[in-house]
């Protein structure tokens, strides 16, 4: 299933600036980011668990926020891009 993920996080100190970097590093090992705090993941239910918990225990739920989109197993229909900044089929292997 694809997930969309947002956060916002408070960077007003080095703390949340720190915490920042984090979610950012963690999202990149389970996705791939479409915009600054915008990540896309190709999920199964237990990946989705296990990042929804290492993001939680990362920010500060007074501070920061999180969002998750389950777009599902059909998500290819429910995604249109225009403008820069291509994508991968994350379906696809990568050839490097």
């Amino acid at each position: 299933m694809l997930i969309l993920i947002t956060y916002d996080v408070s960077t007003t100190d080095s703390e949340g600036r720190r915490r920042l970097s984090r979610v950012a590093k963690t999202c990149v090992d389970y996705g791939q980011r479409v915009q600054n705090s915008v990540f896309e993941c190709i999920l199964d239910a237990t990946q989705f668990r296990r990042l929804k918990y290492e993001l939680e225990e990362i920010i500060d739920k007074d501070q920061d926020s999180l969002r998750f989109y389950n777009l599902g197993d059909n998500y290819k229909k429910k995604i249109e891009h225009i403008g820069a900044k291509s994508t991968y089929d994350m379906d696809s292997p990568l050839i490097l």
